[in-house]
């Protein structure tokens, strides 16, 4: 499978994952949840959305890429970013553990780092 196919599946498996976590935080969370925590797990599937579709324009940087190994670093720190940043906040919001939150940041470094990489490899290209 090519880099542009396996970003554009796992993209889309996110951005499915995203969108059904979205509905099972509004309807089936609203009174299992403070607002507080209902935000955070909110949050936790807005990113995940955001990288999702970071994630296709990954795949389709890909091929015209002149240094494509930047555009698939972006991407695998995209996916570390989605599971690192969205799955501790989904965790947090779920489990009330607070020490989960400490773990948010290391993802939003990924996210961050996934953005300059594909800057860098969008420049370059």
């Amino acid at each position: 499978m090519t880099t542009t196919r396996l970003f554009i599946l796992i993209a889309s498996c996110f951005a499915f994952l995203a969108v059904a976590a979205g509905a099972f935080g509004a309807h089936g969370l609203k009174q299992r949840l403070t607002l507080e925590m209902l935000d955070v797990f909110e949050v936790g599937a807005r990113y995940q959305m955001y990288h999702a579709l970071a994630l296709l324009a990954v795949a389709w940087l890909c091929p015209t890429a002149s240094n494509p190994r930047l555009a698939t670093i972006a991407g695998w720190f995209f996916v570390a970013g989605i599971l690192i940043f969205s799955g501790s906040l989904y965790l947090l919001a779920l489990t009330g553990v607070r020490w989960l939150g400490a773990i948010t940041p290391i993802g939003g470094v990924a996210f961050l780092a996934g953005w300059l990489l594909l800057a860098l490899s969008a420049w370059k290209a």
